[in-house]
């Protein structure tokens, strides 16, 4: 995973949080980014969000478990934000 592909995932994500986590263009971008690194576990989080944000519940779930991870208790932009602090430090 090369951190211009990370980069490339926030900043998306950062044009998805402006636009108020909304599905449309920016929606399709951030889902797209994350399908071109499927099994990336990071990608996979950012996937589990995607479909937080579709309202796809089950779905999203199934990408969390592929991450290893959770569904925040808090909101999109709660997630987000700590999904951003540790992406960027990898960056």
């Amino acid at each position: 995973m090369a951190n211009d592909d990370l980069a490339q995932l926030v900043q998306a994500f950062g044009s998805l949080a402006a636009n108020g986590f909304v599905m449309g263009a920016e929606w399709q971008a951030v889902h797209e980014i994350c399908q071109a690194h499927e099994g990336e576990p990071l990608f996979d989080w950012g996937h589990a969000l995607c479909h937080r944000i579709e309202g796809d519940d089950r779905n999203a779930d199934y990408w969390y478990r592929r991450a290893g991870k959770r569904r925040a208790a808090g909101t999109v932009a709660e997630e987000w934000s700590a999904m951003k602090a540790e992406l960027s430090a990898l960056i």
